[in-house]
Protein backbone atom coordinates (compact mmCIF):
# COMPACT_ATOMS: atom_id res chain seq x y z
CA UNK A 1 0.00 0.00 0.00
CA UNK A 2 2.35 2.45 0.92
CA UNK A 3 4.86 1.57 -1.96
CA UNK A 4 1.43 2.05 -4.10
CA UNK A 5 1.04 5.65 -2.76
CA UNK A 6 4.94 6.36 -3.42
CA UNK A 7 4.79 5.51 -7.12
CA UNK A 8 1.15 7.86 -7.23
CA UNK A 9 2.89 10.62 -6.07
CA UNK A 10 6.08 10.29 -8.31
CA UNK A 11 3.75 9.67 -11.13
CA UNK A 12 1.73 12.91 -10.30
CA UNK A 13 4.81 14.75 -9.67
CA UNK A 14 5.80 13.97 -13.24
CA UNK A 15 2.77 14.69 -14.72
CA UNK A 16 2.59 18.32 -13.03
CA UNK A 17 6.18 19.10 -14.23
CA UNK A 18 5.20 18.00 -17.80
CA UNK A 19 1.82 19.59 -17.53
CA UNK A 20 3.58 22.81 -16.62
CA UNK A 21 6.53 22.78 -18.87
CA UNK A 22 3.63 22.43 -21.72
CA UNK A 23 1.39 25.32 -20.78
CA UNK A 24 5.40 27.09 -20.49
CA UNK A 25 6.29 25.77 -23.99
CA UNK A 26 2.53 26.86 -25.70
CA UNK A 27 2.39 30.37 -23.73
CA UNK A 28 5.60 31.22 -25.23
CA UNK A 29 4.98 30.11 -28.90
CA UNK A 30 2.48 32.46 -28.65
CA UNK A 31 4.32 35.06 -26.63
CA UNK A 32 7.49 35.19 -29.11
CA UNK A 33 4.74 34.94 -32.46
CA UNK A 34 2.86 38.07 -30.76
CA UNK A 35 5.98 40.16 -30.33
CA UNK A 36 7.51 39.25 -34.07
CA UNK A 37 4.71 39.71 -35.96
CA UNK A 38 4.71 43.38 -35.40
CA UNK A 39 8.04 44.58 -36.46
CA UNK A 40 8.69 41.79 -38.72
CA UNK A 41 5.54 42.86 -40.20
CA UNK A 42 5.32 40.80 -43.00
CA UNK A 43 2.13 41.77 -45.09
CA UNK A 44 3.10 45.57 -44.82
CA UNK A 45 6.63 44.84 -45.80
CA UNK A 46 6.09 43.25 -48.89
CA UNK A 47 4.16 45.86 -50.34
CA UNK A 48 7.26 47.58 -49.21
CA UNK A 49 9.93 45.68 -51.17
CA UNK A 50 7.49 44.45 -54.24
CA UNK A 51 9.41 47.54 -56.95
CA UNK A 52 11.96 44.94 -56.28
CA UNK A 53 10.22 42.24 -57.66
CA UNK A 54 8.33 43.96 -60.71
CA UNK A 55 10.43 42.11 -63.12
CA UNK A 56 10.61 38.92 -61.67
CA UNK A 57 8.67 35.85 -63.36
CA UNK A 58 6.49 33.58 -61.15
CA UNK A 59 9.01 30.72 -61.05
CA UNK A 60 12.03 33.25 -60.43
CA UNK A 61 10.10 35.26 -57.60
CA UNK A 62 9.81 31.47 -56.07
CA UNK A 63 13.31 31.23 -56.13
CA UNK A 64 14.01 34.90 -54.80
CA UNK A 65 11.48 34.79 -51.78
CA UNK A 66 12.89 31.14 -50.83
CA UNK A 67 16.09 32.48 -50.27
CA UNK A 68 14.39 36.07 -48.16
CA UNK A 69 12.51 33.38 -46.35
CA UNK A 70 15.88 31.26 -45.48
CA UNK A 71 18.12 34.47 -44.86
CA UNK A 72 15.27 35.67 -42.21
CA UNK A 73 15.21 32.12 -40.70
CA UNK A 74 19.07 32.43 -40.18
CA UNK A 75 19.58 35.94 -38.91
CA UNK A 76 16.68 35.21 -36.25
CA UNK A 77 17.95 31.87 -35.25
CA UNK A 78 22.01 33.12 -34.99
CA UNK A 79 20.49 36.24 -33.33
CA UNK A 80 18.81 33.69 -30.54
CA UNK A 81 21.42 31.88 -29.93
CA UNK A 82 24.51 33.58 -30.10
CA UNK A 83 23.24 37.18 -30.81
CA UNK A 84 24.62 38.65 -26.87
CA UNK A 85 27.74 36.83 -27.19
CA UNK A 86 28.60 38.33 -30.84
CA UNK A 87 27.46 42.19 -29.60
CA UNK A 88 29.85 41.84 -26.81
CA UNK A 89 32.66 40.35 -29.17
CA UNK A 90 32.53 43.90 -31.23
CA UNK A 91 31.48 45.78 -28.04
CA UNK A 92 28.20 46.85 -29.78
CA UNK A 93 25.00 47.24 -27.77
CA UNK A 94 21.17 47.51 -29.33
CA UNK A 95 20.68 50.95 -29.66
CA UNK A 96 23.39 51.59 -31.82
CA UNK A 97 22.49 48.32 -33.74
CA UNK A 98 18.99 50.33 -34.23
CA UNK A 99 20.15 53.40 -35.23
CA UNK A 100 22.65 52.13 -37.74
CA UNK A 101 19.57 49.72 -38.80
CA UNK A 102 17.34 52.40 -39.24
CA UNK A 103 20.11 54.88 -41.06
CA UNK A 104 21.01 51.87 -43.20
CA UNK A 105 16.89 51.85 -44.23
CA UNK A 106 16.29 55.56 -44.74
CA UNK A 107 19.07 55.35 -46.80
CA UNK A 108 17.33 52.91 -48.83
CA UNK A 109 14.08 54.67 -49.14
CA UNK A 110 15.54 57.49 -49.77
CA UNK A 111 16.97 56.23 -53.27
CA UNK A 112 13.86 54.77 -53.81
CA UNK A 113 11.68 57.93 -53.67
CA UNK A 114 14.88 59.83 -55.49
CA UNK A 115 15.43 57.43 -58.31
CA UNK A 116 13.56 57.69 -61.67
CA UNK A 117 11.80 54.30 -61.56
CA UNK A 118 8.03 56.13 -61.68
CA UNK A 119 8.64 56.87 -65.22
CA UNK A 120 6.80 54.21 -67.28
CA UNK A 121 8.80 51.52 -68.79
CA UNK A 122 9.63 50.66 -72.18
CA UNK A 123 7.43 47.47 -73.86
CA UNK A 124 9.20 44.41 -73.28
CA UNK A 125 9.96 41.94 -76.91
CA UNK A 126 9.49 38.22 -76.07
CA UNK A 127 13.06 38.01 -75.93
CA UNK A 128 13.94 40.46 -73.28
CA UNK A 129 10.48 38.73 -71.37
CA UNK A 130 12.42 35.54 -71.07
CA UNK A 131 15.83 37.25 -69.94
CA UNK A 132 16.63 35.24 -65.94
CA UNK A 133 16.37 38.37 -63.74
CA UNK A 134 17.68 37.24 -60.79
CA UNK A 135 21.37 37.56 -61.47
CA UNK A 136 19.98 41.58 -61.13
CA UNK A 137 18.58 41.13 -57.56
CA UNK A 138 20.89 38.27 -56.43
CA UNK A 139 23.02 40.80 -54.60
CA UNK A 140 20.40 42.67 -52.63
CA UNK A 141 18.66 39.70 -51.41
CA UNK A 142 20.19 39.63 -48.07
CA UNK A 143 21.08 43.14 -48.00
CA UNK A 144 18.67 45.26 -47.96
CA UNK A 145 15.72 43.25 -48.60
CA UNK A 146 16.17 40.57 -45.48
CA UNK A 147 18.48 42.58 -43.59
CA UNK A 148 17.26 45.23 -42.65
CA UNK A 149 14.22 45.28 -44.28
CA UNK A 150 12.68 42.33 -43.40
CA UNK A 151 14.08 40.92 -40.25
CA UNK A 152 16.24 44.22 -39.30
CA UNK A 153 17.02 46.20 -36.06
CA UNK A 154 13.47 45.87 -34.48
CA UNK A 155 13.86 42.16 -34.65
CA UNK A 156 16.68 41.55 -33.16
CA UNK A 157 15.99 43.49 -29.80
CA UNK A 158 12.68 41.40 -29.74
CA UNK A 159 15.04 38.34 -29.96
CA UNK A 160 17.07 39.40 -27.43
CA UNK A 161 14.92 40.06 -24.81
CA UNK A 162 12.63 37.09 -25.70
CA UNK A 163 16.13 34.87 -25.45
CA UNK A 164 16.96 36.72 -22.35
CA UNK A 165 13.48 35.78 -20.91
CA UNK A 166 13.85 32.19 -21.67
CA UNK A 167 17.71 31.76 -20.29
CA UNK A 168 17.42 29.29 -17.50
CA UNK A 169 20.39 27.05 -15.68
CA UNK A 170 18.08 24.22 -16.03
CA UNK A 171 19.21 23.11 -19.26
CA UNK A 172 16.20 20.87 -20.54
CA UNK A 173 13.51 24.28 -19.48
CA UNK A 174 16.21 26.25 -21.59
CA UNK A 175 15.72 23.76 -24.46
CA UNK A 176 12.33 24.12 -24.01
CA UNK A 177 11.96 27.48 -24.04
CA UNK A 178 14.75 27.35 -27.60
CA UNK A 179 12.24 25.65 -28.59
CA UNK A 180 9.54 27.05 -28.43
CA UNK A 181 11.09 30.23 -29.86
CA UNK A 182 12.08 28.48 -32.68
CA UNK A 183 8.61 27.92 -33.92
CA UNK A 184 7.68 30.84 -33.64
CA UNK A 185 10.34 32.09 -35.78
CA UNK A 186 9.47 29.27 -38.00
CA UNK A 187 5.69 30.67 -38.01
CA UNK A 188 6.71 34.12 -39.28
CA UNK A 189 8.87 33.03 -41.75
CA UNK A 190 5.96 31.38 -43.51
CA UNK A 191 4.10 34.13 -43.04
CA UNK A 192 7.06 36.02 -44.67
CA UNK A 193 7.07 33.49 -47.90
CA UNK A 194 3.42 33.49 -48.19
CA UNK A 195 2.90 37.88 -48.31
CA UNK A 196 6.25 38.03 -50.43
CA UNK A 197 5.35 35.12 -53.39
CA UNK A 198 1.72 36.58 -53.54
CA UNK A 199 1.90 40.13 -53.44
CA UNK A 200 2.46 41.08 -57.10
CA UNK A 201 -1.19 39.85 -57.55
CA UNK A 202 -2.65 42.15 -55.54
CA UNK A 203 -0.35 44.58 -57.52
CA UNK A 204 -0.94 43.77 -60.46
CA UNK A 205 -5.43 43.79 -59.98
CA UNK A 206 -5.04 47.48 -59.06
CA UNK A 207 -3.01 48.84 -62.52
CA UNK A 208 0.15 49.80 -63.73
CA UNK A 209 -0.76 53.58 -62.59
CA UNK A 210 -1.92 52.94 -59.43
CA UNK A 211 0.96 50.63 -58.87
CA UNK A 212 3.56 53.29 -59.49
CA UNK A 213 1.34 55.51 -56.55
CA UNK A 214 1.79 52.58 -54.07
CA UNK A 215 5.61 52.19 -55.01
CA UNK A 216 5.78 55.53 -54.09
CA UNK A 217 3.99 55.61 -51.16
CA UNK A 218 6.08 52.63 -49.99
CA UNK A 219 9.37 54.37 -51.09
CA UNK A 220 8.25 56.77 -48.41
CA UNK A 221 7.03 54.62 -45.58
CA UNK A 222 10.72 53.11 -45.85
CA UNK A 223 12.27 56.39 -45.53
CA UNK A 224 9.48 56.49 -42.24
CA UNK A 225 10.41 53.37 -40.57
CA UNK A 226 14.10 54.00 -40.97
CA UNK A 227 13.52 57.35 -39.45
CA UNK A 228 11.57 56.38 -36.73
CA UNK A 229 14.33 52.95 -35.66
CA UNK A 230 17.04 55.66 -35.48
CA UNK A 231 15.02 58.08 -33.37
CA UNK A 232 13.94 55.17 -31.29
CA UNK A 233 17.64 54.04 -31.37
CA UNK A 234 18.94 57.74 -30.43
CA UNK A 235 16.57 57.93 -27.75
CA UNK A 236 17.54 54.90 -25.68
CA UNK A 237 21.32 55.62 -26.09
CA UNK A 238 20.32 58.94 -24.34
CA UNK A 239 18.43 57.02 -21.65
CA UNK A 240 20.73 54.96 -21.38
CA UNK A 241 23.60 58.00 -20.70
CA UNK A 242 21.25 59.63 -18.66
Amino acid sequence: MLHWEINNKFGQSIYYKMSHQLNSFIHLVFLGFVALFPVVNPIGTAFIISPYFSELTRKERLTVVKKITFYSFSICVVTLLVGHWILEVFGLSVPIIQLAGGIMICKIGWGLLSSDNNDIPEAKTSTQIDLDHIPLIQNKLFYPLTFPMTTGAGTISVLFTLGASSDNQNMSLYLVNVGALLISIIGICILIFIFYLNTNRLISSIGSRNEKIINSIMAFLIFCVGLQIAVGGIFHLIKSYS
